[in-house]
C-alpha cells in the first residue's frame, strides 16, 4: 500500500484483519505531514496506531518509535506488519498516554476516533476505531489536554481529524496548553460508508449543510516552545 508522497515511507505492505482500522485517507494525510518533519534519531510516539502504518513510516525515516493502542487485535496486526516490513517499533498496550506516562518525545502523532456518534464511544469492536461521542471529541479533548506535557522542548504534535469534530476547538485547546498551533495539511474526500450512513443525522445536528456528502480532513500541528 502506498502512503505519503515521497521518501522511504512511501510504500509498505499492510495486513489489516477484521476488527482493525484500515489505513485510508486520514492515515495518508497524517503520513504526508509526518514526512515534512525532521525525524532521524528523534523520539516519536504514535497514538491510536491501529495497523501501525504511521509508526512504520516514522521508523522508515530514522525515528525511534513507540506506538500505543487500546486494542490488542490492532497491536497484533501492527506486530505482524512490523515483521513484514522489517521495521522496529516498540508496541505498548493501553489507553492513550497511560503506557508512556513520564516519557518525553520529539514528535507525537495521533489518528484518534473522531466521528460524531449518537452514543458514547464503544468499549470494543471495530466502531471503537471511529465513534467518538456526540461531538466527535471524546479522545481529541484528552489528547489536547494531556499530550503537550509529553513533548520535549521544540517537540511537535500532529493530530488528524475531521472538520466535523471541530478543528477550532482543537487549535484553541492546544494553544491553551502552551503550543504554537497551525494547520499542517488538509484534504477533502467523499464520505465513506460510516459517514454516509450518518449523513441525515449530521444534517439534523447542523454539522453539515443539506446534501453535503464529503468531509474535510485536517492535520493540526502544535509546537512546544523551546
Amino acid at each position: 500500500m502506498g502512503l505519503g508522497r515521497g521518501g522511504q515511507a512511501r510504500t509498505m505492505l499492510l495486513i489489516t484483519p477484521p476488527g482493525v482500522y484500515p489505513a485510508q485517507g486520514d492515515t495518508r494525510l497524517l503520513t504526508d505531514a509526518l514526512e515534512r518533519e525532521a525525524l532521524d534519531g528523534r523520539r516519536v510516539l504514535d497514538l491510536c496506531t491501529g495497523s501501525g502504518a504511521v509508526a512504520m513510516a516514522a521508523a522508515a525515516l530514522g525515528a525511534r518509535v513507540t506506538a500505543v493502542d487500546v486494542s490488542r487485535r490492532a497491536l497484533a496486526a501492527a506486530a505482524a506488519n512490523l515483521l513484514l516490513n522489517r521495521r522496529r517499533v516498540r508496541l505498548r498496550h493501553g489507553d492513550l498516554l497511560a503506557p508512556v506516562a513520564g516519557s518525553r518525545f520529539d514528535l507525537i502523532t495521533a489518528n484518534p476516533p473522531y466521528v460524531p456518534s449518537r452514543s458514547a464511544p464503544p468499549r470494543r469492536g471495530i466502531a471503537r476505531s471511529w465513534d467518538a461521542g456526540g461531538d466527535g471529541r471524546a479522545l481529541l479533548d484528552r489528547i489536547c489536554a494531556d499530550a503537550p506535557a509529553l513533548l520535549a522542548p521544540g517537540g511537535v504534535l500532529l493530530v488528524v481529524q475531521s472538520a466535523l469534530a471541530g478543528v477550532p476547538a482543537t487549535c484553541a485547546a492546544l494553544a491553551r496548553a502552551g503550543l504554537r498551533v497551525g494547520i499542517a495539511a488538509r484534504l477533502r474526500q467523499p464520505f465513506g460508508p460510516v459517514m454516509t450512513a450518518r449523513a441525515g443525522w449530521f444534517e439534523e445536528r447542523g454539522l453539515i449543510p443539506p446534501g453535503q456528502r464529503e468531509e474535510e480532513l485536517v492535520v493540526v500541528r502544535g509546537v512546544r516552545p523551546v
